[in-house]
């Protein structure tokens, strides 16, 4: 017998939010560690806020809420408020419980840049790094060293002349002008985004195009994949061997380290100053006219070639960072906002991945 549409439009519920999120649902074991993230970063929170005044936004639930922007790809603040009205998974993991009211999406982005002005990115990162330490998920002698471009959020008709940004005419359309820098030589020395002034026009290799961009660093360890340490810069021919060569600096432990690398690492600066740090240079040979800054030396030993394969691991966090967690395209702007984004997304990763190696542990 087919059954009747009836349709009630108001109830009484006596299950909690616990008891609706499946036992083994991904996002458990990702609260436990963010929970215990968290409260080790009480007092660092204390420091950001006054004494006085009315409450605001507790920042822990901040920041579970900006970590499921992250997981779950949700580009805009407005929309995360949405979800958080009716999803109860969403509900469950931020704490809110099932009557709270929702923040306006205005007053969430407020209290999200109280945050981003700490450094509170960095502080979580290295609780959640913490704690694959405490669980054995870390080398410390083995490493892989990459950079990536991160689109700015800016336009290429944002980049102007320095000496006369807004032209001698004013615009058409002030949200879309008319621009023609076709035929016309443009680069950092003399151009700059009125957008983001900090954002520089950069390409990655021949042929590709030139973007307004800036440029992520990590340094994973090779046992797990996990990042160790990760940085934004401008985008500079150098960045990426400057900022490898400090985070590498940076590292922990001692003895016998070896780092893997691409052809952007073969130049004689990089190496000599990697083996100064006592780290052994694994980068990949660039002989295209030129002679590599590393020979058989270095080549002939089964440990190099086992760097040359693991290293293309890193390319799996820049693709996750990129596809799931928002850094395709920045929503900030600035080197330092861009940057809290690009460590926040790297903790988010460690997370994903020490909760899928614990599943197959």
């Amino acid at each position: 017998m087919r059954g009747d549409d009836r349709q009630q439009g108001a109830m009484f519920s006596y299950v909690s939010l616990e008891q609706r999120v499946p036992e083994h649902h991904p996002l458990r074991p990702i609260r436990a560690m963010v929970d215990e993230a968290l409260i080790e970063l009480s007092v660092a929170f204390e420091g950001l806020y006054s004494r006085v005044g009315r409450p605001s936004i507790p920042p822990e639930k901040l920041l579970r809420a900006l970590l499921l922007q992250v997981l779950y790809t949700i580009r805009s603040e407005r929309m995360l408020m949405e979800q958080l009205d009716y999803n109860l998974l969403f509900r469950w993991f931020v704490g809110l419980g099932m009557d709270d009211a929702v923040w306006v999406p205005t007053v969430f982005s407020k209290n999200r840049d109280r945050l981003l002005e700490g450094d509170i990115a960095q502080e979580l990162f290295r609780r959640v790094l913490a704690q694959a330490k405490k669980r054995h998920l870390l080398s410390n002698e083995h490493f892989t060293v990459d950079g990536t471009l991160i689109e700015a959020w800016a336009g290429q008709k944002s980049f102007r002349p320095k000496e006369h940004p807004g032209g001698d005419l004013p615009p058409d359309d002030p949200g879309n002008p008319t621009v023609d820098f076709h035929g016309e030589k443009r680069s950092n020395a003399t151009h700059q985004s009125t957008t983001d002034p900090e954002a520089r026009l950069f390409k990655k290799g021949k042929g590709r195009e030139a973007k307004l961009s800036y440029m992520g660093h990590v340094l994973m360890e090779n046992r797990h994949g996990l990042v160790i340490d990760a940085e934004l810069t401008s985008a500079t021919g150098t960045a990426e061997r400057e900022t490898a060569l400090q985070m590498l600096a940076r590292r922990s432990g001692s003895g016998a380290v070896t780092v893997g690398a691409d052809k952007g690492y073969d130049t004689r600066d990089f190496v000599a100053q990697a083996r100064d740090l006592e780290v052994t240079p694994h980068v990949a040979q660039n002989t295209a006219g030129r002679k590599s800054a590393i020979d058989d030396r270095t080549t002939r030993h089964p440990g190099y070639s086992i760097s040359q394969r693991v290293r293309k691991r890193v390319e799996e966090v820049f693709g996750w960072m990129k596809t799931i967690g928002l850094m395709r395209k920045t929503r900030h702007q600035g080197v330092d906002r861009v940057g809290w984004m690009f460590v926040f997304a790297a903790a988010a990763y460690n997370l994903i991945r020490m909760r899928n190696l614990a599943e197959v542990a």
